[in-house]
């Protein structure tokens, strides 16, 4: 089983905010289903892959960490303050704000069609969807005639949760159900490939690729066990990014990025996919001091354990950009732009949004001040300020780089 970490204090990590777990605190039972489904599959088929254990964790349709309905318990789980971790859009609304400017700069080069479709993936309850429709309502921008917003989630219930705060806001008349024939527009995601299913491998004694596989103790509970791969595509995918893993060396790979982008672009008939999200690329993913990056988050805390509170804890493991862009390439789009998070709020104007909230009458300073600090942590590297940031663009004019890349 993997090792837990048990630090005491709160920290900003550099991947989402919140307080390490303390090595008293007690975390929840695993949802009983979800442990049962785990322990049938595995009595049926033998080990399961880890890809497979974490898919059902996060997106069993009854009980999974991000598609099960728990009611007045709904917003307990996932981004916010009083969910598991904090993102960005949840943060401030000034994010959205910033967000808008670069949509704004792609329906521009577009030469603004009367229709523009956003797709959010990942939407969650609205947070981003909220801030950049009333960026465009602030700044009296024409975008907000012509963008159709489609949310996209794996769970009804934060759709539901979505449609209520856009409808709260007056923005609701934006929202539309997804359509997912081909549009003029952009492909947003925001903190959601690192929740992707991961394999976890490790390098061989002999150079050989294993793969780490979830299987059942004597007891009845999980633990993990090294075997040969489950497909011969992650040796595949190291191979072709020059990776060879050192013996005992711990990683993950992420093949569900292909599938997830050639999808996700397929209604992009022009316009930019726009990813936010913590990462490296591939040579500095798999640095052999880097190590395993896969970690379960609940209530603000981080630790190492994905085998416990299966279902009420989220997952995650960073990104390869270089499958990212190998994926964007794959998918027929080209790449136009990449930074850091920092450096793309600070091009599209985040600290001028940020004046002109303190100018407005109706800015008391305590929303002043929390705007200030929510904007500091999106700019601080060792916080969210490092993410990655990446575009990839279809049929837009040669050279064009959005306006979040703009030097």
């Amino acid at each position: 089983m993997s090792e837990r970490r048990e630090p005491r204090h709160s920290v900003e990590i550099g991947v989402r905010r919140v307080t390490e777990l303390d090595p008293g605190a007690a975390l929840p039972e695993s949802d009983p289903r979800l442990v049962e489904r785990i322990a049938a599959e595995i009595r049926r088929n033998g080990p399961m892959p880890f890809a497979r254990f974490m898919e059902i964790a996060l997106y069993d349709p009854e009980a999974g960490y991000y598609t099960a309905n728990r009611g007045e318990d709904a917003g307990a789980t996932g981004p916010g303050r009083t969910g598991d971790f904090l993102t960005a859009p949840e943060g401030h609304p000034i994010f959205g704000w910033a967000i808008a400017r670069q949509l704004e700069s792609v329906w521009e080069a577009l030469g603004r069609p009367a229709r523009f479709v956003v797709r959010e993936y990942g939407a969650g309850s609205g947070a981003l969807a909220a801030g950049v429709l009333d960026g465009l309502r602030r700044a009296g921008s024409a975008l907000g005639e012509a963008i159709r917003y489609q949310a996209v989630d794996a769970s009804q219930t934060r759709l539901a949760a979505l449609r209520l705060r856009l409808e709260a806001s007056g923005l609701a008349a934006s929202l539309e159900p997804l359509d997912p024939r081909p549009a003029a527009g952009a492909i947003v995601a925001n903190e959601l490939l690192d929740a992707l299913p991961v394999h976890r491998v490790e390098g061989g004694p002999d150079g050989a690729l294993l793969e780490r596989f979830v299987t059942l103790r004597e007891d009845g509970g999980f633990d993990t066990i090294l075997g040969p791969p489950s497909t011969p595509a992650l040796a595949a995918r190291l191979v072709a990014e020059g990776i060879e893993l050192a013996p005992g060396q711990p990683a993950e790979v992420c093949l569900a990025l292909d599938p997830w982008v050639a999808d996700a672009t397929a209604g992009l008939a022009a316009g930019e996919l726009l990813l936010i999200d913590y990462g490296y690329p591939a040579a500095e993913l798999y640095r052999p001091e880097r190590g395993s990056t896969l970690r379960a988050y609940h209530r603000h805390r981080v630790h190492a354990d994905p085998l416990v509170a299966i279902g009420r804890q989220d997952l995650t493991a960073h990104v390869d950009l270089t499958a990212v862009d190998r994926a964007a390439v794959a998918a027929g789009l080209a790449p136009i732009g990449r930074t850091t998070q920092a450096r793309f709020l600070a091009a599209l104007g985040a600290g001028e949004l940020l004046v002109g909230l303190q100018s407005d009458p109706t800015t008391d300073l305590a929303g002043y001040l929390e705007a200030k600090a929510a904007l500091v942590r999106m700019l601080d590297p060792r916080v969210t300020g490092g993410f990655a940031v990446l575009a990839f663009g279809c049929e837009l004019p040669a050279g064009f780089r959005p306006a979040g890349f703009e030097p």
